[in-house]
């Protein structure tokens, strides 16, 4: 499939959401697509690079569901979808071992930070909400 094409399927696929938002009343349909208030479960490489594309900052969680520092993040990782402008994904380690490897996650829980289409930053380990708000919002601008 030619990028051309892609980028057709992406814009029907934005269309149809925006019109969903008007009729549910919901925010303006550009916020709402800037900014998923919930982490997306990225489910392949062509899943994130969506994400991606369509966000101008997104930080991705590398996750394990046998993890439990993976597990002591998740509420942060959620609060931080409610609170930033920033899209929050989840790609489980496991069920995606390509992507994992691409991004070279060696650890989990292990994040990558996307700002403008471009990985700028990789964290390891358990971090704390004002850790990870500060450093989404220093690439929101």
């Amino acid at each position: 499939m030619s990028d051309e094409e892609l980028n057709d399927i992406r814009k029907q696929k934005r269309e149809q959401l925006e019109s969903k938002l008007r009729s549910d009343g919901g925010s303006s349909a550009k916020e709402a697509a800037s900014s998923p208030a919930e982490p997306i479960h990225v489910g392949g490489v062509d899943e994130l690079e969506d994400a991606v594309a369509s966000n101008d900052v997104v930080l991705v969680d590398f996750y394990a569901d046998w993890c439990g520092p993976c597990k002591m993040l998740e509420p942060t990782v959620k609060k931080l979808a409610e609170n930033t402008d920033a899209a929050v994904a989840k790609v489980d380690v496991d069920a995606n071992q390509e992507l994992a490897a691409q991004y070279q996650v060696r650890g989990v829980p292990t994040m990558v930070l996307f700002a403008d289409g471009e990985a700028v930053e990789q964290l390891v380990g358990v971090r704390g909400y004002d850790d990870l708000k500060n450093l989404v919002e220093a690439h929101l601008a």
